[in-house]
């Protein structure tokens, strides 16, 4: 009898604006099937991903575009990031995604998770969440279980120092700022190329972290105004590698929680993870939480 054919990987492919240095590569077994799971930077040459993404075009199953977003989301709006939707729009074929679709599903569940299951209890807890309008589902949730939340989008992303404590003040700034704001090129918001590699020195974000117990958020925001002294700290992010493991560890953190699952030493950013989504059709939130529950992924705990 004739073998049964064997199929080829599904390959989804990360368009980052991040550092090369960040590139990686992993093997997985997902729901009956082979995957490839490519990060590919390009340090910060918006031209180069364009170019990228329409030379694989109809070649891979899904594109997830990392170190950028197509869109942010505040109290219900969502905002559309002009770069973000000019790469998008590159791809005539294959599904494009940022990430934000798992953001809205897998981590409002992981943040369900940690608190029903004692893992992390938020209650009263002092969390600072670096920017809510790119997290907004975090954000709500960390909310509802009761955290102390400081949302930190005008110190990490305007370098403005003004610490803000409710959703509302969000949802009013978000309306005031992000229509001019997306127009921007996006390096102003947001550490692009070989920029994501730097740490800077800043007492005020030095202050917010001493200020939280719980540091959440985007793990390049985090980096970038990472203290020497992270004493005590559970920072809850996701997209890092061994060597961003080792450097929290040498400042002292007390845990590592990642949102997304570790493959072969890598926690992949959610636009990688949203590209597996993506590839196997799924579309809407009950798309998404459906597969979810299939895969049954739990948070990543990191004890140093």
């Amino acid at each position: 009898m004739p073998e049964s054919p064997v199929s080829s990987p599904q390959h989804v492919l990360s368009v980052s604006l991040g550092s090369s240095s960040r590139d990686h590569t992993s093997h997985a077994h997902l729901l009956g099937r082979e995957w490839i799971l490519e990060r590919r930077g390009t340090d910060g040459d918006l031209e180069l991903a364009a170019k990228i993404i329409a030379e694989l075009d109809g070649n891979v199953a899904a594109i997830g575009l990392g170190g950028i977003d197509i869109y942010l989301v505040a109290g219900g709006r969502r905002y559309v990031l002009r770069d973000g939707q000019k790469l998008a729009k590159v791809a005539r074929t294959t599904p494009v995604v940022d990430g934000s679709g798992l953001k809205d599903t897998l981590e409002r569940a992981t943040i369900q998770t940690l608190q029903r299951e004692n893992i992390l209890d938020f209650k009263n807890k002092r969390v600072l969440l670096t920017c809510a309008v790119d997290r907004f589902g975090m954000a709500e949730e960390l909310v509802k279980v009761g955290a102390n939340p400081t949302f930190g989008d005008l110190f990490f992303i305007l370098n403005v120092p003004l610490r803000m404590r409710k959703l509302a003040t969000v949802r009013k700034l978000a309306a005031l700022i992000l229509p001019v704001a997306c127009r921007l090129p996006f390096k102003i918001l947001y550490p692009t190329g070989e920029s994501q590699t730097q740490i800077l020195d800043s007492k005020t974000h030095r202050r917010l972290f001493e200020e939280n117990e719980i540091i959440a958020g985007d793990f390049l925001l985090i980096r970038r105004y990472l203290p020497q002294n992270l004493a005590g700290k559970v920072v809850l992010t996701n997209t890092v590698t061994p060597s961003d493991i080792e450097l929290l560890r040498s400042r002292g953190a007390k845990t590592l929680i990642t949102t997304t699952p570790e493959f072969e030493g890598r926690s992949f950013g959610t636009n990688v993870m949203e590209g597996i989504f993506a590839a196997l059709g799924a579309k809407t939130a009950h798309d998404y939480r459906a597969l979810l529950e299939q895969l049954n992924w739990q948070p990543r705990v990191v004890h140093f």
